[in-house]
């Protein structure tokens, strides 16, 4: 982007004129600032397409600067400039909106290359696409920061935590991660912690010997060790009863463990990735979840979005995975129409880009004709709003024929809270005993 005009706001000054200069050089207008007042003077009164903040500011700080950038031009791209080894910090100004952080000393290099992401031909890039592994839509900067963040630790092998809603894409992160390490040759073994009932978890986790207790007649190793020299995905971690965090806790403490019925310590060589839609602070002061656990496992956490605060990328998701489902389904894609892509953004999607697929799977398979009307997804929309919790439950566990885990899964819940769901809605024996009325 020619003559783009960057805000630079550093209040060293050797810091601060090397950046202008360096950015000048590069062909851009350079507005500089020493402190976070003049900052917000300056964003209230021009332009600019990227504004380059210290964190650590005299008077207004640098998480100021970008609340006030936030706040007057919400499109314009933050990059945060923090101290080494204040990388929690930095996140934390991610998570309130920046696009992105450097580390001090800044490497000239990397500030070009990031700039030039930002403003330059590949800045409207909305697909974010692993050989062989998952494609992420998105443009939105929530979706861009949190992608930022998994290319930058991909690197390492700290232990990650994904956060966000239900159905908003945590596994796709998780491959995402395993596809950009250096254990992308490796396994990459997922396990949803809430899809299996408390007494088998450990065996499931850690594995077992033979004869370890009635009914082992044969050794069964567990998901530790199926992720050696891979990655393994903790999905739902807030679900694993105390018993069994206190096991997981040991093994990123001291990288070992033991079968069930077992004496012998074992390498984990694994990378830890661990997701929850939970909020795990507040477990955690509840007594519902270890705090050494905690923060073993908040290294370096990462907010994925909900659809509803990315509304603006819905219309290019959908048509993704539209192309997504024709191809699976081996029938031409449907192109949205303008009237169906303003109703997707305009609606609440309480089960995010999963809640999104489905419906448009449905679309699919009962419409015709080489575009998706508005108002087709409209009816199914309504149907979907207009059905009760109650009746959700029955249809999820008259598909799985009963089996509650299957049922979870469709219902995006986890498997203890469709038990006391179905408890709530007195639907126990159901669909058998309903057969017999």
């Amino acid at each position: 982007m020619p003559s783009a005009r960057i805000l630079v706001v550093e209040d060293r000054q050797s810091l601060r004129r090397m950046l202008e200069r360096a950015l000048q050089q590069e062909g851009y207008a350079v507005t500089a600032c020493a402190d976070g007042e003049q900052a917000t003077s300056e964003l209230a009164q021009g332009s600019f397409e990227l504004v380059l903040t210290d964190l650590k500011l005299p008077g207004m700080s640098g998480i100021e600067v970008l609340r006030a950038s936030r706040e007057a031009h919400p499109r314009l791209p933050v990059v945060v400039l923090t101290a080494f080894g204040t990388v929690g910090t930095a996140v934390e100004a991610m998570k309130l909106g920046a696009a992105d952080f450097l580390e001090k000393p800044v490497e000239i290099e990397d500030l070009f290359q990031l700039v030039d992401s930002l403003l330059g031909e590949d800045a409207e890039n909305s697909v974010f696409r692993l050989p062989g592994g998952p494609t992420i839509v998105g443009r939105h900067p929530t979706v861009r920061a949190a992608l930022r963040l998994l290319e930058r630790v991909a690197k390492t092998d700290s232990t990650v935590l994904l956060t966000g809603e239900s159905g908003t894409g945590k596994e796709l992160f998780a491959r995402a991660l395993h596809g950009l390490s250096s254990r992308k040759d490796g396994p990459f073994v997922g396990v949803n912690c809430a899809a299996i009932p408390e007494t088998l978890l450990e065996n499931e986790l850690f594995g077992h010997e033979k004869g370890a207790f009635t009914g082992a007649h044969r050794r069964q190793t567990g998901r530790f060790e199926a992720a050696h020299g891979g990655t393994l995905l903790l999905d739902e971690i807030g679900e694993l009863p105390l018993t069994t965090q206190s096991k997981v806790l040991r093994v990123l403490e001291e990288r070992t463990f033991e079968r069930v019925g077992s004496s012998r310590s074992r390498k984990a060589d694994v990378r830890l990735v661990a997701a929850t839609n939970r909020d795990l602070r507040s477990m955690v002061e509840a007594g519902g979840f270890r705090d050494d656990l905690y923060y073993r496992l908040e290294v370096f956490p990462i907010e994925l979005p909900s659809l509803k605060d990315r509304a603006s990328d819905i219309p290019l998701l959908a048509t993704h995975l539209v192309e997504e489902i024709a191809a699976r389904q081996g029938v031409a894609p449907r192109a949205l129409t303008k009237e169906a892509a303003s109703l997707l953004e305009s609606h609440d999607w309480p089960g995010n880009v999963r809640q999104l697929a489905n419906v448009l799977e449905r679309a699919m398979i009962v419409g015709e004709g080489p575009r998706l009307e508005g108002a087709e997804l409209k009816a199914l929309l309504s149907a979907e709003s207009g059905r009760s919790e109650r009746q959700r439950i029955c249809d999820a566990l008259e598909q799985s024929s009963g089996d509650k885990h299957r049922a979870a899964q469709y219902l995006d819940m986890s498997y203890r809270t469709l038990l006391r769901r179905i408890k709530e809605h007195d639907l126990a024996g159901y669909p058998e005993y309903r057969s017999r009325e």
